[in-house]
């Protein structure tokens, strides 16, 4: 095995180790838990002082938090129940910002 190996290697161990739940009573079985990532869209309320985020596309992907780790939190535990129903399909996907001068 090359030491590139080796490091491609540990990198996967390491990936593989934070993504395993465990689950089960007596003998723990573990299983690899699929890894989802999807772009929030944050905006600040200033009526409220609330950040609120949503996931394009992602029916019920949204929430709100007093700060951004909050709201990070807050739509993780939305997201994850979300897909508790199966992957979804997105009804749009998130292309990016632009910004217009006028």
């Amino acid at each position: 095995m090359r030491s590139s190996d080796v490091g491609d290697y540990a990198a996967g161990q390491v990936q593989a180790a934070a993504s395993i739940r465990r689950y089960g009573s007596g003998a723990q079985t573990a299983r690899i838990a699929p890894m989802h990532a999807y772009t929030a869209v944050i905006e600040h309320c200033p009526d409220t002082k609330l950040y609120v985020g949503y996931v394009p596309g992602f029916p019920g992907a949204h929430s709100q938090g007093a700060t951004l780790d909050e709201l990070h939190g807050n739509l993780r535990e939305v997201i994850a129940m979300l897909l508790e129903d199966g992957e979804p399909k997105l009804q749009t996907e998130f292309v990016g910002t632009q910004t217009v001068v006028v």
